[in-house]
């Protein structure tokens, strides 16, 4: 395998960043600041004259053409109902996404704001009509071409690729092997007792991806969204003990229920849910591990410290998917 291929984003330099930019009519000002993405890679590139714009350059050879242009016009349907979002600019073409020497790229305006409080209930309040209403548009039609979060893709790939590729220190390869079976066993169990509608979702939630600013909300990057049941976009909302999460739990849903019905069954996913993106972030940050951005980035992955704790995680996610779902509702 090639070097350029193995670093796709060796040949992205400031300049030809800036060179993008310009090749949509804009002239920058040699001002380029990049921005904390590791995925993608973006910038802040500075405007003659102007506010500075944000350019998203999209990983080679992760998303088709077509998923891609699938998250710009989902993102634009949000924009057109007035959902608190930066969605990609359009060109005098209305076209969203570019292409310069080999590398697809978009354009977004430059949004401050700092990450919501999750123990505000206020905040919360907010953030659960938001979610109904990106629910209520994601509901009416189905992804066409974007994936949704499997088990197969998130759970059993992810593991069998950390063992084949020998990531995993010989000494917790059993421990691994035999947790990983078990874990995987359990979810294929839970995913068959439940059958929740999939619809449009965001996909990746978490505070990083939503800008506070004027006391609402805007949300950036949905680079991850795809099919899944709605209870994907509220379950990273929740933290804290078990009663702070009912709490925060019945905060989200009352504004979320001013938009769109939420069915309370899919509450006995949240766990199942939390461990396929636990198994999946291992399994990113390892495939990702020839990018050089990653070992600068995340110095403490890929030792054995980091597989003993990630081996415990998975143990304590075994025991937390045995526990009854929370509720606000009663029983389920």
């Amino acid at each position: 395998m090639s070097s350029e291929i193995q670093h796709p984003y060796e040949r992205l330099t400031p300049d030809r960043v800036m060179d993008a930019v310009e090749s949509q009519g804009y002239l920058c000002d040699a001002r380029n600041l990049a921005l904390n993405s590791y995925e993608n890679r973006v910038y802040q590139v500075g405007i003659e004259d102007d506010t500075p714009i944000i350019a998203k350059f999209y990983r080679p050879e992760r998303w088709s053409k077509d998923q891609i242009l699938e998250e710009h016009s989902f993102s634009l349907e949000l924009q057109e109902m007035e959902f608190p979002i930066v969605a990609p600019m359009q060109n005098e073409h209305q076209e969203t996404l570019h292409e310069f020497e080999g590398f697809q790229f978009a354009l977004f305006k430059r949004m401050g704001g700092y990450p919501p409080e999750l123990d505000n209930l206020d905040h919360l309040l907010i953030l659960g009509r938001c979610m109904g209403r990106l629910h209520k548009l994601g509901s009416a039609e189905p992804f066409q071409h974007r994936p949704e979060i499997s088990l197969q893709r998130y759970g059993t790939d992810n593991a069998v690729w950390l063992l084949e590729n020998d990531f995993i220190p010989s000494a917790l390869i059993e421990a691994y092997e035999t947790l990983t079976r078990d874990v995987l066993d359990r979810l294929s169990k839970i995913e068959a007792s439940y059958n929740p509608e999939l619809i449009r979702v965001h996909g990746d939630a978490h505070v990083g991806n939503i800008l506070w600013r004027d006391d609402n909300p805007h949300f950036v990057d949905f680079d991850d969204t795809c099919m899944a049941p709605a209870i994907q976009d509220l379950w990273m909302f929740l933290n804290g003990d078990r009663a702070s999460q009912t709490i925060q739990l019945a905060e989200l849903l009352e504004g979320y229920e001013e938009f769109h019905e939420f069915n309370p069954i899919e509450l006995n996913l949240v766990e199942y849910y939390r461990t396929l993106r636990l198994m999946n972030y291992s399994g990113w940050l390892a495939k990702r591990w020839t990018d050089p951005a990653f070992p600068m980035a995340f110095t403490w992955f890929n030792t054995e410290r980091y597989w003993s704790e990630h081996i415990l995680e998975l143990r304590e996610q075994l025991a937390n998917l045995d526990e009854p779902p929370l509720s606000v509702y009663g029983n389920l």
